[in-house]
């Protein structure tokens, strides 16, 4: 038996075991199907820039540094393979520039030392490199890079010496998954050839293998497998000593290897990795110099030396990502006990020291320490078994899981996440690929009046609207790879460029305008992909109250803004809670249920993360109601600003005067002939039909 199972020994499966052991738990087991390091780390490039535009990704990345480079040697008197050699980041535009400073500023709270450079300085630092198209750089001295092997090797050492087992050699062949009394899947036991271990919790750090291990246990683990390539050069005279380089603008980093360079970067024509295969320890590909060859021009741009190095070795081998270009971590939802902690695009060895940590904290705590909300695969909902009458469909999330199932979106995803991995991060940046995917009733009749549709966990939700006319979202061009005809005069495209600034965008009075006339007059807002839960059953009070911050217990037709705790006393979120009757006869605005009845209307961002929370909670105190979701079978529009109420009392079959309909009040009329919930602060939700 072992308290906790982790399956892959490469950095994230030893960090999280070291960490475990660390942190008292007893009897970690580690199993490693080969050797540690064999699937993607033994050939990554061990890049470490403390810097990220995430004060969460900052303070991960300074953990890992703090591990690799003091916690391991004090701790086992060996040397991790830790080289302090600085980095330098190159801007070619002023944009580039900018977004480096804002990094500057970021890491100045968390103690990170960097300056800002000029071309001249820039020389002075690093004499071979050309600056002529620079506009500065950004120079952190204490970014570095990490030996991959030795980091994994001296974590393991760490590990067994604080009990843990390290298991090389050791495929997992099943995963055993019980129901429990309420018919809640948790896990049971592992199975190897060697035996079965029995074990309440097991770590899925498989890498590019984590989805075959996930569908072991029934758990979905949406991320693709793509090539990822660098190249070893020849040694060149004085490049000795120099900091890595990352030139965003090229798409191209150069990470000092001794007397030579490595030289790797993010193309637009990645290679899908079609049929991953079992059988693939510490093995690599064949570099497609064709899809490689505009890394090394970029390269040779900026350090003209490499024209005339040789190059000593290619290294192409397989890394995992996904369609947003974060982690996977946590507990997944459709099997308690069963973790993830993959699918790191390429930065699995930097971010393995502090997800690690965070990660080993969420299998003892059920909670990281740190707001990992990001990375939670939570985000990502199941399918779920329909009880008779009801039909369950999922919310907004991560992505959601009826995304994670089309493998066009996911593919189309995952490539632009890694294409645009070096892109500038703007605030008001939107996805190309993977759109209209969930679209509500209203979306052609928005769409017509000039509507900029966003994009917010699947749905396309109404952003603001362009005087000019329509801009619909066209199908994903893959940025013009793979033969493909890029979309000309993209209007869409065209007005996201225009707001590709950290200034006001050029039709920044457009939405003032919106806001004004909704300040003076009214606006209606299309809400349609808000969460819209019904929490029903005899113990359904019971929940709410230890839920919600405010008490929501209180006549039908009451509704309470309030605050969802968690079992800390932290906030999870905020909602509005409805206290409802039962519908007779049943439908999507009033389900038929036996005892108490809520409806919660939770903003579209968090919806699948407050589903997690709430049924985790029932599931946790084993309490006798069900959370049903009607997201996608009710629309929800709000009527807002002080010609409101006017403008309704013309639509509507009831009186919306404060003495016959006060705040804080919900109750179902008609409007155009269609029974509608409404209340105050006038929302109103109907079915989508």
């Amino acid at each position: 038996a072992a308290a906790v199972v982790v399956v892959g020994g490469g950095s994230l499966g030893c960090h999280t075991a070291y960490q475990l052991a660390k942190m008292g738990v007893r009897d970690v087991a580690l199993l490693e199907r080969h050797r540690l390091t064999a699937g993607t780390t033994w050939h990554t490039a061990g890049l470490l820039w403390q810097l990220r535009p995430s004060d969460v990704e900052v303070e991960l990345l300074a953990h890992t540094r703090h591990v690799v480079s003091q916690e391991l040697p004090e701790e086992t008197g060996l040397d991790a393979g830790w080289i302090q050699n600085g980095g330098l980041f190159i801007a070619s535009s002023k944009q580039r520039l900018d977004e480096y400073k804002r990094l500057m500023s970021l890491g100045k709270v968390y103690g990170v030392e960097s300056y800002v450079l000029s071309p001249s300085e820039t020389k002075d630092l690093y004499p071979l490199m050309n600056v002529d198209d620079l506009y500065g750089t950004l120079y952190v001295p204490k970014d570095g890079t990490m030996d991959p092997a030795g980091t994994c090797s001296t974590l393991a050492r760490a590990a067994t010496a604080r009990g843990a087992a390290i298991i090389e050699n050791c495929p997992v062949t099943g995963i055993q998954v019980k129901t429990d009394d309420l018919g809640v899947k948790r896990v049971s036991a592992v199975e190897t050839p060697y035996g079965t271990i029995q074990t309440p919790c097991v770590v899925n750090c498989a890498g590019v293998w984590a989805p075959a291990l996930g569908r072991m246990a029934g758990v979905h683990v949406p991320l693709v497998a793509m090539h990822h390539a660098y190249v070893v050069t020849e040694r060149i005279e004085g490049i000795q000593n120099m900091p890595n380089v990352r030139d965003h603008d090229a798409s191209v980093y150069l990470r000092l290897q001794g007397d030579a360079l490595s030289v790797g970067g993010y193309e637009s024509n990645p290679i899908f990795w079609e049929e991953v295969s079992d059988k693939f320890a510490f093995g690599l590909f064949d570099l497609d110099w064709d899809v490689f060859m505009q890394h090394f021009e970029g390269a040779v741009n900026r350090v003209p030396v490499l024209e005339k190095t040789g190059i000593k070795s290619t290294v192409c081998g397989p890394e995992s990502f996904t369609a947003d270009h974060k982690p996977l971590m946590g507990e997944a939802p459709e099997v308690r006990g069963f973790f993830l902690g993959c699918g790191f695009n390429s930065a699995g060895m930097m971010l393995g020291g502090g997800c690690g940590r965070e990660l080993a904290h969420w299998v003892i705590h059920g909670r990281p320490e740190k707001d990992m909300y990001g990375y939670d695969i939570r985000q990502v909902r199941p399918a779920l078994q329909a009880a008779p009458g009801h039909i369950f469909l999922h919310p907004n999330g991560r992505f959601p899981r009826s995304l994670t199932d089309n493998n066009r979106w996911l593919r189309e995803r995952s490539h632009e996440s890694y294409a645009k991995n070096y892109s500038v991060v703007f605030p008001y940046d939107e996805p190309l690929a993977g759109r209209n995917m969930r679209k509500d009733p209203l979306h052609e009749e928005l769409l017509q009046q000039g509507c900029v549709f966003q994009e917010r966990h699947g749905w396309e939700r109404p952003g603001w609207f362009n005087p000019k006319g329509a801009a619909p979202v066209l199908d994903y061009d893959y940025y013009g790879a793979y033969k493909r005809q890029r979309h000309s005069n993209y209007t869409y495209n065209q007005l996201l460029g225009a707001e590709y600034t950290f200034d006001f965008p050029p039709h920044h009075h457009v939405i003032k305008n919106e806001c004004l006339t909704c300040r003076n007059a009214l606006a209606l807002f299309d809400m349609s992909y808000f969460g819209k839960f019904y929490l029903v059953g005899p113990e359904a009070t019971k929940a709410a109250n230890w839920l919600f911050t405010a008490d929501v217990s209180k006549a039908p037709g009451s509704t309470v803004y309030t605050c969802m705790l968690n079992r800390r006393g932290g906030v999870e979120s905020d909602l509005t809670v409805s206290r409802i009757s039962p519908g007779n006869p049943a439908s999507p605005l009033a389900p038929a249920f036996q005892g108490d009845g809520y409806y919660l209307a939770v903003g579209g961002a968090v919806a699948q993360h407050n589903w997690s929370h709430i049924s985790t909670v029932l599931q946790d105190l084993k309490l006798q109601c069900s959370l049903l979701d009607c997201s996608e079978e009710l629309g929800m529009l709000s009527l807002q600003g002080p010609l409101s109420r006017t403008v309704l009392q013309d639509v509507l079959d009831t009186d919306l005067s404060n003495e016959a309909f006060p705040f804080s009040t919900h109750k179902l009329a008609k409007v155009a002939g269609c029974t509608v919930g409404w209340h105050l602060g006038w929302e109103l939700v109907f079915p989508r039909d």
